[in-house]
C-alpha cells in the first residue's frame, strides 16, 4: 500500500471564511446541493461541460445522497453505500473527513483561507491508501472526482 494525495485547484469564493466553514461543518447544510442541481440554470451551465448521459448519472447519485450533521452517504455502484464522516473540525480553517464502509480507505480535507473580510479560497485534498493494482483503476477517477467535488462546493450559496 502506498499513500497517494490528490488536490483540487484552488477555488475562489465570494463569501467570508467563517460563513463557508459554518455551512460545510454541518453536513445537513449540504442538502442544498440537491436543490441547486435541480435548478435549470445550474443544469444548463453544466450541460456544456458534462455529457448529457453523465449529467443524468450525476443527478441520480446526488438525489440518492443522505446527509446528517457529521456524515454524508451515497450509493456508488459497484461499491454500495459509501459514507464520509467528519473526524476533525479546526474552525474556521479545515474540516477533515474519513470514509466509512468503503473498500478503499480515503481521507478528505477541506481547507479554507480568507482572502479578505468578505472572500475566501478553498482547496480539497484526498488522501488514499492504494495498492498498485487498485491505484491503476482509481487514480484517474480520484483526480477528476476531487476537482468535480471542489467545483460543486464552490457553487454553494454560503451567504444564505
Amino acid at each position: 500500500m502506498s499513500k497517494q494525495q490528490y488536490e483540487s485547484n484552488i477555488k475562489q469564493l465570494p463569501y467570508a471564511q467563517p460563513c463557508v466553514y459554518a455551512k460545510l461543518s454541518d453536513l445537513n447544510n449540504l442538502a442544498v446541493i440537491k436543490e441547486r442541481f435541480n435548478d435549470p440554470a445550474v443544469r444548463n451551465a453544466m450541460a456544456g461541460k458534462v455529457p448529457e448521459d453523465k449529467l443524468s448519472q450525476l443527478q441520480e447519485r446526488i438525489q440518492e445522497m443522505t446527509f446528517d450533521t457529521d456524515s454524508v452517504s451515497c450509493k456508488i455502484p459497484p461499491l454500495g453505500e459509501v459514507s464520509l464522516q467528519i473526524i476533525e473540525r479546526d474552525e474556521p480553517k479545515c474540516i477533515k473527513f474519513e470514509t466509512v464502509n468503503s473498500p478503499i480507505h480515503l481521507n478528505l480535507w477541506i481547507q479554507l483561507l480568507p482572502t479578505s473580510g468578505t472572500t475566501s479560497k478553498m482547496k480539497l485534498t484526498v488522501g488514499a491508501d492504494l495498492n498498485p493494482f487498485i491505484k491503476g483503476m482509481v487514480e484517474k477517477p480520484l483526480k477528476e472526482g476531487v476537482e468535480k467535488l471542489a467545483d460543486m462546493l464552490a457553487m454553494i450559496p454560503y451567504g444564505v
